[in-house]
């Protein structure tokens, strides 16, 4: 077993905003705004998708979208040089309106022909931004409780000091005793609940009643409910579970060693749970949960020693620890320290499993034994959390087949099967196919034989369902099966035996 002893502290949070109208800001005595200057050529290198996602989110066309990340590369210059240029008369900037249109706020009339003639609209306010800067600061000192006043903020549109909070009267008090200027805060009701936000991701460390430390195996769902599988020997049912920084992650809710050398952790609802396993320079994609052979390329990731590889050298294996015996791990050739234990083994983007234990290190090598993560799913009824979305646990209808295969289309996509190859059959008997596919979906299923020069189809199952089944008598030879998604997108798993 590999388990390691650590502590460690540290925490985070999130903002929102608000904003409302500023009485006797003397705004309105500044001329009339300049005409918004035409739009820049962008030269801006748009993300794939961020486009669309601004449409989407707020309201824009495309060209308007365009527009708005051409002015806003434009405003960023701009602003700094009046920024250094105003001094203590600065109050801030914003942009406003679809294009985003660059504001400038100052307290000094003389500054607003400068603001203007750089092409940005003038707002004169009462404020300077340091003022404000200072009474937040004040506010942030004064050490207030995420019931009294959880969010605080310069809100630069109405010149003032923001404080949301469900208790408006406790807030008011801990305002006078901040020493902060109460004529520059004001206090909005407000029912935001700001709390830290995080991923669940497979090689992440995660600590026990905070004491032990073991690796995160794979993100998974139950439900409404997300988590993770991990190792047994980890920790029993019930046992806290933080992060390296001392946060709550959730508990055990099932474990199950020795005899087996599994558990799953239940996780908050600030835990996101990622098709991710930690590798040696970034994220590695899970995609399915389909058992590599033996003699298969195999990588662990863990919190101790990071991401090593190995192959596999046999399934359905016992080992005897101290405590006692397990049955039905796999066997590796992959080196593990202390403190790895529960992370994710992971063969290409198939999962694998999750780390046992094993001998010797990752100085002088070892092997290691992981307990099938698809055996943990089936325990507990939980579902793997894939780039496709969930990947159902074993057991379902195609459950009584001999190989079982994961993976996730969009609308209009075609996956070949076994592994993006075929198979070959040595006799002459029945293949049998199952296809399971994302509710709501249309997913069709094919069976073809290499006839010497292409492939040809032989059975199919072509139901306007997600679901689908097929069977074939056939000669010996070579075998393949293509899904492809008539409509629909996620994720699927396809169930085969064959003579």
């Amino acid at each position: 077993m590999l388990r390691r002893r650590a502590l460690a502290a540290a925490a985070s949070g999130l903002l929102a905003t608000a904003t409302f109208t500023l009485a006797g800001t003397p705004a309105a005595a500044g001329p009339a705004p300049a005409p918004a200057p035409a739009p820049v050529a962008s030269t801006v290198q748009t993300p794939p998708g961020m486009l669309a996602a601004m449409q989407r989110d707020l309201g824009l066309t495309a060209a308007e979208a365009r527009t708005r990340l051409a002015n806003e590369a434009a405003a960023a210059p701009v602003e700094k040089n009046l920024r250094r240029a105003l001094g203590a008369d600065f109050a801030g900037s914003w942009t406003s309106g679809d294009t985003a249109r660059l504001v400038v706020a100052t307290t000094d009339r003389a500054d607003v022909r400068r603001i203007t003639a750089a092409g940005a609209e003038a707002k004169l306010v009462a404020h300077g931004l340091s003022a404000l800067d200072a009474a937040k600061s004040a506010l942030d000192k004064a050490g207030p409780t995420a019931a009294v006043a959880p969010l605080r903020y310069v809100d630069v549109r109405t010149n003032s000091v923001v404080v949301e909070t469900a208790d408006p009267a406790a807030a008011r008090a801990y305002v006078a005793r901040s020493g902060a200027d109460r004529a520059l805060v004001r206090v909005v009701k407000s029912d935001v609940r700001p709390r830290a936000l995080a991923d669940l991701r497979g090689g992440d460390p995660y600590y026990i009643n905070r004491s032990g430390r073991c690796s995160i195996g794979f993100p998974i769902t139950r439900g409404s409910q997300s988590g993770f599988v991990t190792a047994g020997h980890c920790g029993t049912a019930g046992a806290s579970v933080t992060d390296a920084a001392g946060s709550s992650i959730g508990s055990f809710q099932g474990s199950s060693f020795p005899g087996n050398d599994y558990a799953w952790v239940a996780a908050g609802s600030s835990w996101t749970p990622r098709p991710w396993v930690k590798g040696p320079s970034g994220n590695v994609t899970v995609s399915g949960s389909t058992l590599a052979a033996v003699g298969a390329s195999v990588c662990r990731s863990g919190s101790t020693t990071g991401w090593h590889c190995g192959t596999i050298q046999q399934h359905n294996t016992s080992v005897t620890y101290p405590e006692g015996t397990i049955t039905g791990v796999s066997r590796t050739t992959v080196c593990a320290e202390p403190g790895d234990s529960g992370g994710s083994y992971i063969s290409g983007s198939q999962a694998q499993g999750v780390t046992s234990g094993g001998s010797g290190n990752c100085s002088s090598g070892g092997e290691t034994y992981f307990q099938p993560v698809n055996e943990i799913l089936q325990a507990y009824g939980l579902t793997l959390v894939t780039d496709g979305g969930t990947t159902p646990p074993p057991g379902g209808s195609c459950s009584s087949a001999q190989q079982r295969y994961d993976g996730s289309l969009t609308s209009g996509g075609v996956a070949v099967q076994p592994g993006g190859s075929y198979y070959q059959s040595t006799t002459s008997g029945t293949h049998t196919g199952c296809l399971a596919g994302p509710s709501g979906a249309d997913f069709d299923l094919y069976l073809q034989k290499w006839n010497g020069s292409t492939w040809a189809t032989v059975a199919q199952g072509t139901t306007p369902a997600a679901d689908e089944t097929l069977t074939y008598n056939g000669t010996a030879g070579y075998y393949r099966y293509q899904v492809h998604a008539y409509s629909g997108s996620g994720a699927y798993t396809l169930g085969l035996s064959r003579p």
